[in-house]
């Protein structure tokens, strides 16, 4: 495999260690830490050289110093490549995957595939952390700035939002954004689509709203009494449909006209790999909309962190009730985060996730097809499909046996009649994937009433 570039540190010319040492010690890390494999090749001396603001001649010393220690080998026609890594190889189709209590491995919606190749990003940003230094007292209620502007950066960049650093808010997470609006809205419900997001309706409750339900895909006629509308107009939760142009304007004059606050959750966004991703509806209306997303997806969804913009108003509310509670994202995840923002480790593991899931959908889309019907075409990280209800469980339970946790449709539902199943493809290895697979497909054959897959409405 060619690395093109690197993920090096700059160059330190007050080291005391020479500049080609240094290169060196780099690049042995990165073999050490599983970034380099077996035979990976690197890149050429004059591009490194390039990318570091060095000359040709410390990257050549650097590689003969790697390749007098065994590390690496330089190859008639193929430049130099990595001779050793100093572990046994243990072949494996994807990241091992850590099952939860029950021994059941899960295939939701909310489980990422993160490319394991990456660890070392991870390694270097927590590294960054123990070496800063952490505030004297209490941080900014609306997050480290440094980290504050970089999620500004991307979402110009990725999602068409252009905000200022001092709009954006770290939250712990998407509920953690939604339960400081809710409890700095006036009194009202919450709008919620059904089938929609079971946490939210939870948190709803939570907090003495009202929970009114939303037909995904389309726009309500009214909004009236609702303090909050919660959509996830990119990739709809569970069903995965986008929410068209026209309804998302539709939805905006609704909820001008009650005075409703909407709540973008930017969903699965960024995953998108059978068309660009769509531009955010915040970017539509920023004193209507609330935007919220996440590195749930990204990163891992234990980092349990995450990004509001508010409408000036509403801005202004929670960060007064987030001052007055000291409830902030902890400083060392947010600083973590910037990390892996800066070295580019985000940019890279949404870039080998988009890849992965668009190899791994269509399988599933050819196994299932034939015994159920696609809510919407394939995207993001996973699929949701319409069966019977006694299909949907007899392939439910199918999979159990076989070790594997898939979630009902109906689960998603409150008072909608959706039936089937949802499965995601990122908590797991490829070979796990095909067992899955192979499973549900008995699950579905024995269960099967000879009616084939199910008509839309």
């Amino acid at each position: 495999m060619a690395h093109p570039s690197l993920p090096l540190r700059p160059l330190d010319r007050a080291d005391p260690a020479p500049l080609p040492a240094q290169v060196a010690a780099q690049v042995r890390a990165l073999v050490l830490e599983g970034t380099l494999a077996l035979h990976d090749r690197l890149p050429g001396s004059r591009t490194l050289a390039a990318e570091l603001g060095v000359s040709r001649a410390v990257v050549q010393q650097a590689y003969d110093q790697l390749v007098a220690e065994g590390w690496a080998a330089a190859r008639h026609g193929s430049g130099t490549v990595v001779a050793s890594t100093g572990l046994a190889p243990t072949p494996q189709r994807g990241p091992r995957t850590p099952r939860p209590a029950g021994g059941l491995v899960r295939l939701d919606t909310g489980t990422p595939w993160v490319d394991p190749r990456q660890r070392s990003g991870w390694r270097r940003a927590w590294r960054e952390v123990s070496a800063a230094h952490p505030p004297r007292g209490y941080e900014d209620p609306r997050g480290l700035l440094a980290l504050r502007e970089a999620i500004a950066e991307r979402l110009a960049r990725t999602r068409g939002l252009v905000v200022h650093p001092d709009e954006v808010m770290t939250t712990n997470g998407t509920t953690d954004a939604l339960r400081h609006l809710l409890l700095s809205l006036p009194a009202g419900a919450v709008a919620v689509e059904d089938p929609g997001y079971r946490a939210v309706v939870a948190l709803a409750g939570a907090v003495g709203r009202e929970v009114v339900d939303l037909e995904p895909g389309r726009a309500p006629g009214s909004l009236a009494g609702c303090a909050a509308a919660y959509l996830t107009p990119a990739h709809q939760h569970p069903l995965g449909t986008v929410l068209p142009a026209p309804a998302r304007l539709a939805v905006l004059e609704v909820a001008r006209a009650a005075g409703t606050l909407v709540v973008e959750d930017d969903y699965d966004s960024e995953f998108r790999w059978d068309v660009a991703p769509v531009p955010a509806m915040a970017a539509l209306d920023r004193d209507r909309v609330a935007y919220v997303g996440s590195a749930s997806k990204s990163v891992s969804p234990s980092l349990r962190l995450g990004w509001l913009v508010a409408p000036p108003g509403v801005h202004e509310r929670v960060v007064a009730l987030r001052a007055a509670t000291h409830d902030a994202v902890p400083w060392p995840v947010q600083r973590a985060f910037l990390s892996l923002l800066r070295d580019g480790y985000v940019d890279r593991v949404v870039r080998a996730g988009r890849r992965v899931y668009a190899d791994r959908l269509p399988r599933v889309v050819e196994a299932l097809s034939p015994y159920a019907e696609l809510t919407a075409p394939p995207a993001g990280m996973y699929v949701a499909w319409r069966m019977p209800e006694h299909r949907a469980r007899a392939a439910r339970d199918a999979a159990r046996e076989a070790g594997f946790e898939v979630p009902m449709l109906a689960d998603y539902c409150r008072r909608a009649g959706d039936t089937g199943l949802v499965l995601g493809v990122g908590g797991c290895t490829d070979e796990e994937l095909d067992r899955a697979l192979a499973a549900l497909v008995a699950g579905l054959r024995r269960g099967g009433d000879g009616d084939g897959p199910p008509r839309s409405p």
